[in-house]
């Protein structure tokens, strides 16, 4: 804004002179930031008017055409939801055939060799579900403490499973199931604990102490049994 000041002149008489303030550029962003926003918010305003307004007049136009033609009406609407349903049939198939192959898929244990350690857990969840288990959750990451999937077994008991995706050239040692004997039942409240593995265990005192504790080991071999019949081993059912 334009203010007046004044100021001596040689010969002593003072003089007036306008002057105008400077805008400081923190203003003037923010000024320009405002309009930017007010712009933005015009536009949407305006494009949902047009849509409502879309919206109301599509409305008029199908009750006044099913008022002048209701037999053409309930005609379309037949179709409509005929092809509604085709289209849904049609998507239910897919997935239906889609599930059916990953189900084909997963009964061949060599699949597993190509895994990552996450995408073994994902399979064998899924080998759980196929077997009657249910509440499968696939919970294994960083700070799991040994549970990779949890589930309830058909006869109610809470299950635990540690999964092992190993090359074939190594196996579960010992350690790994002393520590998962100290963590499924005191700290994850595990009911029916097992190890599960698309290799095999090292045998020594882990092995024992497994079997002394209750834990379930599951090798390859009873696990292509498994994924191949939809069983699970005797002890696990």
């Amino acid at each position: 804004m334009p203010y007046v000041r004044s100021h001596p002149r040689k010969n002593g008489a003072r003089a007036r002179a306008h002057h105008r303030t400077r805008r400081r550029a923190g203003s003037a962003r923010a000024s320009a930031a405002r309009r930017r926003t007010g712009s933005r918010r015009s536009g949407l305003d305006l494009t949902i008017l047009f849509a409502v307004l879309a919206v109301v007049v599509l409305v008029v136009l199908v009750v006044d055409f099913v008022g002048r033609h209701p037999y053409w009406s309930a005609f379309l609407a037949v179709l409509v939801v005929g092809a509604i349903a085709a289209v849904l049939a049609l998507v239910s198939r897919q997935r239906s055939r889609q599930r059916a192959a990953q189900a084909e898929r997963d009964r061949l244990i060599a699949v597993t060799d190509a895994m990552s350690g996450a995408e073994f857990e994902r399979w064998f969840a899924r080998l759980l579900v196929t077997s009657g288990f249910r509440q499968v959750r696939v919970v294994g990451g960083a700070g799991d403490r040994g549970a990779d999937v949890t589930a309830v077994a058909p006869d109610g008991r809470r299950v635990v499973v540690q999964c092992k995706r190993q090359s074939s050239r190594n196996r579960v040692g010992s350690a790994a199931i002393q520590r998962f004997a100290g963590t499924c039942r005191e700290i994850h409240g595990g009911e029916l604990c097992m190890i599960v593995t698309n290799g095999f265990f090292t045998n020594g005192g882990g092995v024992h102490l497994a079997r002394r504790l209750g834990i379930i080991l599951v090798d390859r071999r009873l696990l292509e049994m498994w994924a191949w019949t939809g069983r699970p081993p005797v002890a696990t059912a």
